[in-house]
Formats: C-alpha cells, sequence, structure tokens
C-alpha cells in the first residue's frame, strides 16, 4: 500500500459537520479519521468558505514521531500520534505540514508536523444559533 500522507495532506474527524453543498472525496484511515482525497488545505479551504463556513488553523503546530522497521508504518505511527494530540484539545480536523525521516540505529524514525484545523459554521450565517443548540442537545444526549 503507498501511503498518502504528505505535506499539505488533510485529515478529518468522521463525523464531523459539514455543509450540504460540500462535496469532496475521502477515505478510511485511522480510528475515526478520514483523508481527504485530491484537495490540499488551501483548496478545502476555498470550498468551504464558498459554502459559507469557515476553516481555521491554530497558529500551534503539533509534532510527533514513529519508529519502525517499515519506513510506512512509522509513518502511521507518527500520525497516530498526531491525531491523540489533536482529541485531547477537541479539533475536528488537522493539516499535516511536514514528513520527514530519519535513519536511527537500523530503524526508520518519521517525524510529522501539523496544523489543528477546525471545521464549523460561520457564526454570521442566520442558522447559526439552531445549528448551535441542535450540538448541545447532541452532546448532552451522549452524556
Amino acid at each position: 500500500m503507498v501511503e498518502k500522507i504528505k505535506a499539505g495532506t488533510i485529515l478529518i474527524e468522521e463525523g464531523t459537520l459539514l455543509p450540504e453543498s460540500l462535496r469532496f472525496e475521502s477515505e478510511p484511515y485511522s480510528n475515526g479519521w478520514r483523508l481527504v482525497k485530491d484537495l490540499g488545505g488551501y483548496g478545502l479551504d476555498q470550498r468551504i468558505r464558498e459554502a459559507g463556513w469557515t476553516f481555521f488553523s491554530m497558529a500551534v503546530t503539533v509534532e510527533a514521531t514513529g519508529l519502525g522497521f517499515d519506513g510506512q508504518k512509522a509513518l502511521r505511527r507518527a500520525v497516530k500520534r498526531v491525531i491523540a494530540n489533536l482529541d485531547s484539545r477537541k479539533f475536528n480536523c488537522v493539516e499535516i505540514t511536514q514528513v520527514a525521516a530519519h535513519p536511527f540505529l537500523g530503524l526508520t524514525c518519521m517525524s510529522v508536523s501539523a496544523y489543528p484545523r477546525q471545521i464549523q459554521r460561520a457564526p454570521w450565517t442566520k442558522d447559526f444559533a439552531e445549528w448551535d443548540r441542535a450540538k448541545l442537545a447532541a452532546v448532552c444526549t451522549q452524556a
């Protein structure tokens, strides 16, 4: 299997609320996250803004490393660690900004850097209040 993770790759948490008009191809990647195919951060941002939503990023960089005999497995481990760091911050999207391989004692060490990103309705849309109440109600019923 050819790994598709590289600088510019976008991963979106499954179940993320998206505009109905937004269409793009994705595939499962890891534990509830989907890899966006054929769209980088800029292209996805354009489509989300056209739908009247926002796709913002945080200035903080999340970094992780993965070690293994196989470079692809080491990369997957590093990406899973990045995602684990995002879950604690409650972001629904991540943009990979850098992928680097380093040899280490006969193993492959993969380093991944990423920006946490968030897809959400723009607060200036007229139905934002209803959406916010519905989201709150959904969270309360899950508890």
